[in-house]
C-alpha cells in the first residue's frame, strides 16, 4: 500500500518519462512536484519505490524510469485521462464530416486519422458482421474461362474476385447457379449463408450441375472474403522506434504480425471493458512485444454490433492523452457508423 506522497510522486515521475522520455532525476522531480517536500524526502521515497520494483534505475542516467510494474499500477489506480486537444478534435471532427460510399471506407480512415494524431500504429475493425446480409450476388463473364464474381452486402461492402472457371460448367448451368444463390441466399445473415452453402445449396445445384464443387468453391471463395473480420492498420512505420524494437528481426516479425488479421484478432481478443490497455507480457508469451503496449477502446453501433479500435505503441506512450483521445474518438467513429446506417435505410 503506497502513501499519498508516494502515489503523487510515481504518478509524477511517469507523466515526466512519458512527455519527455527523459529518466526523472530528484532534483527535477523536487521542482515539479505539486507539494512541498524536501530533496532528502524525495530520495527516500524514489528508492522506497525502486524497491517495490515500480521504477527502475537505467544504465546511462542516474535518474529512474518506470518500470512495467510502475506503469502496471498506474494504469489500475492512478491515470486520468485528458482532455482533448481542440485542434485535434477538429482533425476528427472534419474527417469524419466527409461522405463515405462503404463502411469499410470509414473504419480505414478511422485508423488513418488515429495514427496520425498520435504517431503511433493504428488498427480498427468494424462492427461485427453477424447481422451483415446478402443482398446480391453475379458472375460477369471476361473470356477466355474467366468470369469476375461479385457479391454486395447491405453494409454496402462489394466483394470481387476473379477466378478461372472450370470447363464442365458451361454459361447455362452458371446463370441457373446464379438464379438458385439470389432466390434461396439474398436477405440472409452471411453467418446463415455460410451454414447453408455446406447443406441445403450442393443438392439443389445438383439438379443443374453434374459435379456443383467448382461453382460452389467460386461463390464460398468471395463470401469468405466479404464475412471475414477486417483488420484495417495505419502507421505501419511508427513501430521503427529504438524504445520498443531492437533489430531488423524484430521488425520484420511485427511486420508480420500486424499484416495477419488472425494474429491480430488474437492480439486484440475481446476486450472486457470499454478502454482496456494491456503492456508487455501480458500481449503476448514471446517477447516480440515486451517493449509495447496495446490500448483498446470498444465502440458500440446498436443492432450493428460492436467494433474496435486500437494503438499500439511504446510502453512510455502519455497513457492520459491517448486514453482520453480514445475515450472521444470511439464515440465520434461510433455516431459517423450510425448516421451511415441510418442514411442508407432512407435511401
Amino acid at each position: 500500500m503506497l502513501t499519498k506522497r508516494q502515489l503523487v510522486i510515481l504518478k509524477e515521475i511517469i507523466r515526466l518519462y512519458t512527455e519527455n522520455g527523459q529518466p526523472v532525476g530528484s532534483k527535477k522531480l523536487l521542482i515539479q512536484l505539486p507539494m512541498h517536500v524536501s530533496s532528502a524526502t524525495v530520495r527516500n521515497e524514489m528508492a522506497h519505490l525502486e524497491e517495490l520494483g515500480l521504477i527502475e534505475k537505467t544504465h546511462l542516467s542516474s535518474g529512474r524510469v518506470p518500470s512495467t510494474k510502475g506503469y502496471r499500477y498506474y494504469l489500475d489506480h492512478l491515470v486520468e485521462p485528458s482532455s482533448v486537444d481542440a485542434n485535434d478534435l477538429a482533425v476528427i471532427e472534419a474527417s469524419f464530416n466527409q461522405s463515405y460510399l462503404q463502411i469499410d471506407q470509414i473504419i480505414a480512415q478511422s485508423a488513418k486519422i488515429l495514427s496520425s494524431l498520435t504517431s503511433y500504429t493504428a488498427i480498427s475493425l468494424g462492427p461485427e458482421l453477424r447481422d451483415t446480409r446478402l443482398t446480391g450476388f453475379r458472375l460477369v463473364p471476361l473470356g477466355d474461362h474467366q468470369v469476375i464474381a461479385i457479391l454486395v452486402t447491405d453494409s454496402g461492402t462489394v466483394e470481387n474476385q476473379i477466378f478461372n472457371v472450370p470447363r464442365e460448367l458451361d454459361s447455362d448451368s452458371l446463370e441457373k447457379a446464379i438464379h438458385i444463390i439470389n432466390d434461396q441466399l439474398v436477405g440472409l445473415p452471411l453467418t446463415e449463408v455460410i451454414k447453408k452453402l455446406h447443406s441445403d445449396i450442393p443438392q439443389l445445384l445438383a439438379h443443374y450441375m453434374i459435379t456443383p464443387t467448382g461453382f460452389l468453391n467460386i461463390f464460398g471463395n468471395v463470401l469468405k472474403k466479404a464475412a471475414r473480420e477486417r483488420f484495417y492498420v495505419d502507421g505501419k512505420m511508427n513501430l521503427i522506434n529504438p524504445a520498443t524494437v531492437k533489430n531488423v528481426d524484430q521488425l520484420k516479425s511485427l511486420y508480420a504480425l500486424i499484416d495477419q488479421d488472425a494474429d491480430l484478432a488474437k492480439l486484440i481478443g475481446v476486450p472486457d471493458q470499454a478502454i482496456e490497455v494491456r503492456l508487455g507480457d501480458e500481449l503476448t508469451t514471446s517477447n516480440l512485444l515486451r517493449n509495447f503496449s496495446l490500448i483498446t477502446a470498444t465502440y458500440d453501433v446498436g443492432e450493428h454490433g460492436k467494433g474496435t479500435i486500437a494503438l499500439l505503441g511504446p510502453t512510455s506512450m502519455p497513457y492520459s492523452r491517448m486514453i482520453g483521445l480514445l475515450d472521444v474518438f470511439r464515440e465520434e467513429l461510433a455516431k459517423k457508423i450510425t448516421d451511415y446506417y441510418a442514411h442508407r435505410g432512407e435511401e
